[in-house]
């Protein structure tokens, strides 16, 4: 959870702060050396304040502990480690992006841009690794590493994002079961409740088949969710009780939009149509589930 609220974070941030600076919304051909130290300096002191308020906020209220590591791969059905996945592409993009903006060269927007969400989140992993509460975790550190290998490996092999990592949320019955631990209200809820969000991978088609008539912000997309989900584990006891959990895959196919595809002359909207293609757009979905069912959904977010 604390790394969709820190992606959440620097979502915020990248666009407040473009937006203060119209003037600045064209990326510059050539090297702008005030664009990239003020991109290197304000990414350097954002990502260390946070650190910092990490620190101070969340892991004060726990006791600290000697380095050590966790294996909680078999947790929430693999849900959390598609969060690493998701946090670690989206502020890596967003990291080569700024670098774009400043003129930066395309192996400088890789080496030092691409890899902003992994080297962050790993900070992350490393303070919970000096937590009682919490603890390394290779597997959250894979999860990191296959984000920002998402996004290098597509401007690599194409030069371009074909398959984009996103998000959708929708509300559910669990949380009001446990809203302590899965939020309470509608933004907890979206940070906490594993059984509410969507994790996809957005394939745009015209990419694919560039002489087509395939417009070219239609994409396809699979998602990836779990549902029953109460805590961590299938073993919950509250009370002396154990509780039963129905827990459950789910598999999604649909159609999107790929908001950077639509042709535009503002810098603007460009930059608007890019912080928001993190976001699954509502469409028609087919759900499948590992008991072999299918569900049609009208509209599924």
């Amino acid at each position: 959870m604390k790394r969709l609220l820190l992606y959440l974070f620097f979502f915020n941030v990248s666009l407040s702060v473009f937006a203060q600076h119209g003037n600045f919304f064209k990326p510059s051909d050539t090297l702008n050396t005030k664009r990239r130290n003020a991109v290197v300096l304000s990414e350097a002191a954002i990502g260390g304040l946070t650190l910092l308020g990490l620190n101070q906020l969340w892991y004060a209220d726990y006791k600290r502990s000697k380095f050590h590591t966790i294996d909680d791969n078999n947790e929430w059905l693999q849900m959390d480690k598609f969060g690493h996945v998701f946090s670690s592409y989206q502020l890596g993009k967003f990291g080569a992006q700024t670098l774009n903006w400043s003129g930066s060269s395309k192996n400088d927007q890789l080496l030092y841009g691409a890899t902003l969400g992994f080297a962050f989140l790993t900070a992350v992993e490393v303070l919970d690794g000096f937590s009682s509460e919490w603890g390394f975790s290779w597997g959250d550190f894979a999860a990191n590493t296959t984000g920002a290998g998402l996004y290098v490996g597509q401007e690599l092999l194409w030069q371009e994002q074909r398959i984009v990592m996103k998000y959708s949320f929708h509300r559910t019955k669990y949380a009001s079961l446990r809203p302590g631990k899965l939020g309470d209200g509608l933004l907890e809820e979206a940070l906490k409740d594993y059984n509410g969000q969507t994790y996809w991978l957005s394939t745009n088609v015209n990419s694919f088949f560039k002489n087509s008539k395939i417009p070219k912000w239609l994409n396809v997309a699979i998602g990836y969710g779990g549902e029953g989900m109460l805590s961590g584990n299938e073993g919950l006891i509250v009370n002396n009780t154990l509780i039963k959990q129905n827990r459950r895959r789910q598999f999604y196919l649909s159609l999107d939009v790929d908001l950077t595809r639509i042709k535009t002359d503002s810098d603007l909207l460009k930059l608007v149509f890019s912080v928001f293609n993190s976001i699954k757009i509502p469409f028609p979905t087919l759900e499948f589930t590992g008991k072999s069912s299918v569900k049609l959904h009208s509209i599924y977010f």
